[in-house]
């Protein structure tokens, strides 16, 4: 049992290592200009328009249930009016970029993995090598550059339904006027939180495409290897996820706060 254990956290190393010099050589050839523009787009449809509504459904609901358990202790403190802008601070600064993230992850991560992986056992990716065609231009820097780019396209819409979702329970639910919760979102929100969303978001795209297609090119064993690959890509992805926002948190956040101060 626990050779077997060592034995797979070893191999999970090996591929976290491998995923990690796939990153770089990503920025390598990024930097060399080497972009396949058509597998690109295609791959920008399928992160962004087909992702959007399970997105948008997602950050709907967080932010109507995340109002419910504020509204209803804000108000017996006589504080109903922050209501909004406490909604608007949680949804920018982590809510929306960690949960578009993670819906990314299971629908296009796994897919992405899932995809090379196949590729990988039915020697398609030597294939491509015969032919003179690198893999890392063909199949990788597209799926990186779409989750790059879609991602915090797809986050600030999601904040945009998260607010909105707040709202109509905060309005239909507790007698909160539109106008207070809408002011106390535009007292309580700055730039700076917007563009933190939106560079979380731009890394934890990366983090998803560089993950899922590393962990689809070590793919062996055949379907059992796809399925096995799948899995770890996922969950690996989620743990990327959660380790690099506590760290870019950290650093983009340091020191007391002055935001609830400035929107009282």
């Amino acid at each position: 049992m626990s050779t077997t254990t060592s034995s797979s956290l070893s191999l999970w190393s090996q591929r976290l290592l491998a995923a990690a010099l796939l990153g770089g050589q990503v920025m390598l050839h990024l930097l060399k200009g080497k972009i396949h523009r058509r597998n690109t787009i295609d791959q920008m449809a399928a992160v962004g328009p087909e992702s959007l509504l399970i997105a948008l459904l997602t950050a709907g609901f967080v932010g109507m249930v995340f109002t419910i358990q504020v509204a209803r202790e804000f108000i017996n403190l006589g504080a109903a009016n922050v209501v909004g802008g406490v909604l608007a601070l949680s949804l920018t600064r982590e809510l929306g970029p960690v949960l578009t993230a993670v819906i990314v992850t299971g629908r296009v991560g796994s897919a992405f993995a899932a995809e090379i992986g196949t590729m990988q056992v039915t020697e398609q990716i030597d294939a491509l090598l015969m032919l003179r065609t690198d893999p890392i231009d063909y199949l990788v820097i597209p799926r990186v550059l779409a989750c790059c780019l879609m991602l915090p396209i797809l986050t600030i819409m999601c904040l945009v339904t998260g607010v909105l979702g707040g709202l109509l329970i905060a309005t239909t639910m507790y007698g909160i006027s539109q106008s207070v919760f809408l002011e106390s979102v535009r007292n309580f929100l700055g730039l700076w939180d917007i563009c933190s969303a939106a560079i979380k978001a731009f890394v934890f795209g990366g983090l998803i495409a560089v993950i899922g297609t590393s962990w689809g090119l070590t793919t062996t064993g055949g379907a059992k290897g796809v399925g096995q690959s799948t899995t770890t890509a996922v969950v690996t992805a989620l743990l990327a996820i959660f380790i690099v926002n506590f760290f870019m948190t950290w650093l983009m956040f340091q020191g007391t706060g002055s935001s609830v101060l400035k929107g009282l």
